[in-house]
């Protein structure tokens, strides 16, 4: 299995060995853009890996901090006491750049910049940029994507 992320049609492609589409999902990618660069909050380019999933169990809406759960689910009442706030929802798959120099190791680590697959409020906008670097999904979306690939899934983020 591999995911392919398309920035311009803001669409995750689940697809099996032979490269055939198993499922597609809208998405929403960085608001900036894309670049490897940290603090830039955009979304990089390049072949990645799952390095680790977090979330398994956790009910939807499920709110994470840190990559750990709060205990709150996310409403619109606690959307609203916490504007600004960046809400990363019900699952992540935390993202491990493959390409040494380019978005592993050194300036430019996909996961030291901590850039995830995860869920999002039901007000975020899929389909378009909108998010701080990381991929946005539906929290549906996100626990069937979730339940479907295992650690080490290749992800291959490009910008067509």
């Amino acid at each position: 299995m591999k995911l392919l992320i398309s920035v311009a049609r803001q669409q995750l492609s689940l697809l099996d060995d032979a490269g055939a589409v198993l499922r597609q999902f809208w998405v929403s990618t960085a608001k900036a853009g894309v670049g490897e660069v940290p603090g830039s909050y955009c979304t990089p380019r390049g072949r990645h890996v799952i390095r680790a999933k977090i979330g398994a169990g956790q009910p939807e809406n499920a709110v994470f901090v840190g990559r750990r759960p709060t205990g709150e689910l996310w409403t619109p009442e606690l959307f609203a006491a916490h504007p600004g706030r960046d809400w990363i929802l019900t699952r992540i798959l935390w993202l491990s750049g493959s390409e040494a120099g380019f978005n592993r190791l050194g300036k430019c680590d996909t996961m030291r910049r901590y850039i995830y697959i995860h869920g999002s409020p039901d007000t975020a906008e899929m389909g378009q940029p909108g998010s701080h670097g990381c991929i946005r999904m539906r929290n549906v979306d996100m626990i069937e994507l979730f339940d479907l690939v295992p650690c080490y899934t290749a992800v291959e983020i490009t910008e067509d």
